[in-house]
This record gives C-alpha cells, sequence and structure tokens, in this order.
C-alpha cells in the first residue's frame, strides 16, 4: 500500500509540474521575501516589481511581498534557500551582499549564491553615508580625526561590515551601534540623537529623506561603491579611502555588492519552464511604459 500511495503521489507531483504554464499561475499567488522591512530601497523596488510583473507573467498570478529583516538579509536569504516552496511560487529580493558573504564564508549563512534561480536585477545600487547636522562631520576627512557614532543593522550586515573594512583599511573610526531592522530605522535614529550618521540606499535618501537633503539637515559625505553614482559626482567613494592598491582591491571587493543591487531570485530546484516564465515576465515588466513612467516621476533608477 506505501509503494502504491508513493507512486501515486509521484505521478501527480509530475502531473503538477508539466502543467502548461498559464493553467498553473491563474489563480495562483507568489509570495516574494525581501530581506529588509518596508519603507527602504529594496521594499520600494520590490514593490515595483511585483505590481507589473503580475501583469506579465501567463494565468496573471498575484504577487504579495512579505518583509523578512534578521541578521543583515541572512534570515531571508536562508530562508529562500532552505525552506521556501520550489514550485514557483516563491520569489525573494536578497541583501545586496548576498555573494560576498556566500565568498566569505559568513557565520550562520546556509545559502550557496550559485544554487538560487537568479530572475533579473531591478538596479543596481549604492548606499551613502548620512551625517546629520549637529555631529559636526561634513566630510569623510572628519571620520578620520574623531569617532562618528552610525546605526547598523546586524553583525554581517552590509552597512555593518563595509564600515569595518573601511576603519581597517581606510583609515576611518567608525563607531557602529547595531541592532536596527534596516537603514530607515537607523536613520530614525538618528534623527532622536541616538546615533550621529546612518548609511540609506541613495534611492531612500532622495525619495523619502528629500526633506532632510533640502534642509541640509543631512551631509552625504561618502558612497558605499565603487564608482561613483551620476548624482553624486562629488562625493568620493568607499574605493578612495584605500591608501595602497591592496586597500583598494580589498575596498573593491566589499563594494561590488552595488552591481547586485536590487536583484530578484527564486530558490533552488524550481522546475526550468517556471523560471523561465519568471524571466520573461520580469523582463517584460521592466520594459513596460507604465513602470518606466512611474519611475521617472519617483525619481528613481
Amino acid at each position: 500500500m506505501r509503494v502504491i500511495v508513493a507512486v501515486v503521489s509521484a505521478v501527480f507531483a509530475a502531473s503538477a509540474q508539466a502543467q502548461t504554464p498559464p493553467d498553473f499561475y491563474r489563480g495562483k499567488t507568489i509570495n516574494l521575501t525581501v530581506a529588509f522591512p518596508p519603507g527602504g530601497g529594496y521594499d520600494i523596488y520590490a514593490r515595483l516589481a511585483a505590481r507589473f510583473m503580475q501583469k506579465h507573467i501567463p494565468g496573471n498570478p498575484q504577487i504579495v511581498v512579505q518583509n523578512m529583516p534578521g541578521a543583515g538579509g541572512i534570515k531571508a536569504a536562508n530562508f529562500l534557500y532552505d525552506v521556501a516552496p520550489r514550485d514557483g511560487l516563491a520569489l525573494g529580493m536578497p541583501p545586496d551582499n548576498a555573494a560576498t558573504e556566500d565568498v566569505l564564508g559568513t557565520q550562520g549563512v546556509t545559502y550557496k549564491v550559485a544554487g538560487f534561480n537568479w530572475i533579473g536585477r531591478v538596479t543596481s545600487s549604492v548606499n551613502v553615508e548620512a551625517a546629520w547636522e549637529t555631529s559636526g562631520v561634513r566630510s569623510i576627512e572628519d571620520v578620520k580625526q574623531r569617532e562618528f557614532v552610525v546605526g547598523g543593522t546586524g553583525a554581517a550586515g552590509i552597512t555593518t561590515v563595509i564600515r569595518r573594512v573601511a576603519n581597517a583599511v581606510g583609515g576611518t573610526k567608525f563607531k557602529i551601534v547595531t541592532g536596527y531592522a534596516g537603514s530607515p530605522e537607523a536613520c530614525l535614529a538618528m534623527e532622536k540623537g541616538e546615533v550621529q550618521g546612518c548609511a540609506p540606499s541613495w534611492t531612500h535618501a532622495k525619495t523619502n529623506l528629500k526633506h532632510w537633503l533640502e534642509a541640509k539637515k543631512i551631509a552625504v559625505i561618502l558612497q558605499w561603491g565603487v564608482t561613483r553614482h551620476r548624482e553624486l559626482a562629488d562625493v568620493p567613494t568607499m574605493v578612495e579611502l584605500g591608501r595602497t592598491d591592496d586597500d583598494r582591491k580589498v575596498l573593491a571587493l566589499f563594494g561590488s555588492a552595488t552591481d547586485l543591487g536590487r536583484s530578484l531570485l527564486a530558490p533552488p530546484g524550481v522546475a526550468p519552464e517556471r523560471v523561465k516564465l519568471l524571466r520573461d515576465g520580469f523582463e517584460a515588466a521592466m520594459k513596460d511604459p507604465d513602470l518606466l513612467a512611474e519611475v521617472a516621476k519617483a525619481n528613481l533608477d
């Protein structure tokens, strides 16, 4: 009897995988797990992609965004690799340093970046270092001369790691207070006086923190990337902190997270035909005139 049940179960499973794509996705819900809390750059781009991918995946499944902050994004990445269903009904937006943490063997990482099914990148990303008006810090040179108290996420979070690297090879004096769920929470703590600086994405800064920029309540003193963003031509990059070629190579390794940016993935083991549908839906969404108009109106990348 157990053998018969196993065979029947296998037949039904094979049949489900063989369903024509529209038949599979029609009436279904795809859960999109975001590695950080609502309100930041990850959340903005995940919700943007979700709204428009729904239109372009055959069967028009609903895509629901779920935020899963924790451990600097590692919690969500591990969930997507180890736990999330592998039937094409799960997507994720991992932290932009996911590849770096895998390569370095960071404690707590159980995923393998090469094992994911990568769907597409909405945009590259760059975090910026913002200093509050009362901090006395107005350039990165100031941070080389005095202690600068800043908010970070977990010990493995990108804004924590890159500051420690900058201290080690760039001569800065960041004092990092960890434990904030994401950059929006760290920036709120900055406003309250708990810390002197935070490191939001540039997208978050120029949209949600625009009033601070216009009132000069914050100064952008550094961009945590390899090359200068076109809108931040006068702000140095982390690589420019390097004092030797080796220093600059180390900084460039950690700054390369900006290339992964705001990317979508599916867990390992998803049927190739469903991965193709998700990728095709993503590509079509990124070219959708309505999406491009919304991006332009909101001043996003």
